[in-house]
């Protein structure tokens, strides 16, 4: 019969292999402590409200294998940047790639780690906005909960599978 434990709230079979493990915590991680911090990911309402634009600095190849990817497997709506989109001039690939990004960004969560791209994406802290190119904002932001959701349970199976790593499982 196979056995789990639970590590923060997430079950996780005790068998590797056809043998049994033990998973250990540290100590400290048992003791709650009590914190103030706002929600995860979301400091908007510290600092203001946050863009997330490419980064000026930025290769051109990078770029593009960024908002590939934003476009693509990250399943951000990148309509406005097709010809005659609203978003489509100037048709340079820094323009697009900051579109892409701050939807992106926008639609999971505002946290940091979903402005990242490769390095090739910053924060800032005024709208990048023109003409009738309008970029999310995090009070008009279009994420949702499940959204949101599907992030975060994308980074806890990432944690898993690399915890399982080091226990000899290949994936």
């Amino acid at each position: 019969m196979e056995s789990f434990t639970a590590i923060h709230g997430i079950l996780i079979p005790e068998l590797c292999l056809g043998t049994t493990m033990a998973l250990q915590q540290k100590a400290e991680s048992t003791t709650p402590i009590a914190t103030f911090s706002p929600p995860e990911g979301n400091t908007t309402f510290i600092d203001g409200i946050t863009w997330c634009v490419a980064h000026p600095s930025a290769t051109q190849s990078d770029l593009q294998i960024a908002l590939d990817w934003a476009c693509g497997l990250g399943a951000t709506d990148c309509a406005a940047l097709q010809p005659g989109g609203a978003c489509y001039q100037p048709d340079t690939l820094l323009s697009h790639a900051s579109y892409a990004f701050n939807s992106y960004y926008q639609q999971n969560g505002n946290s940091d780690i979903a402005c990242n791209f490769g390095g090739t994406a910053t924060i800032i802290k005024k709208d990048p906005s023109y003409g009738s190119c309008k970029y999310l904002a995090s009070e008009s932001s279009s994420a949702t909960l499940s959204t949101v959701g599907r992030f975060t349970w994308m980074i806890v199976a990432s944690l898993i599978m690399l915890h399982f790593k080091g226990y000899g499982y290949n994936y």
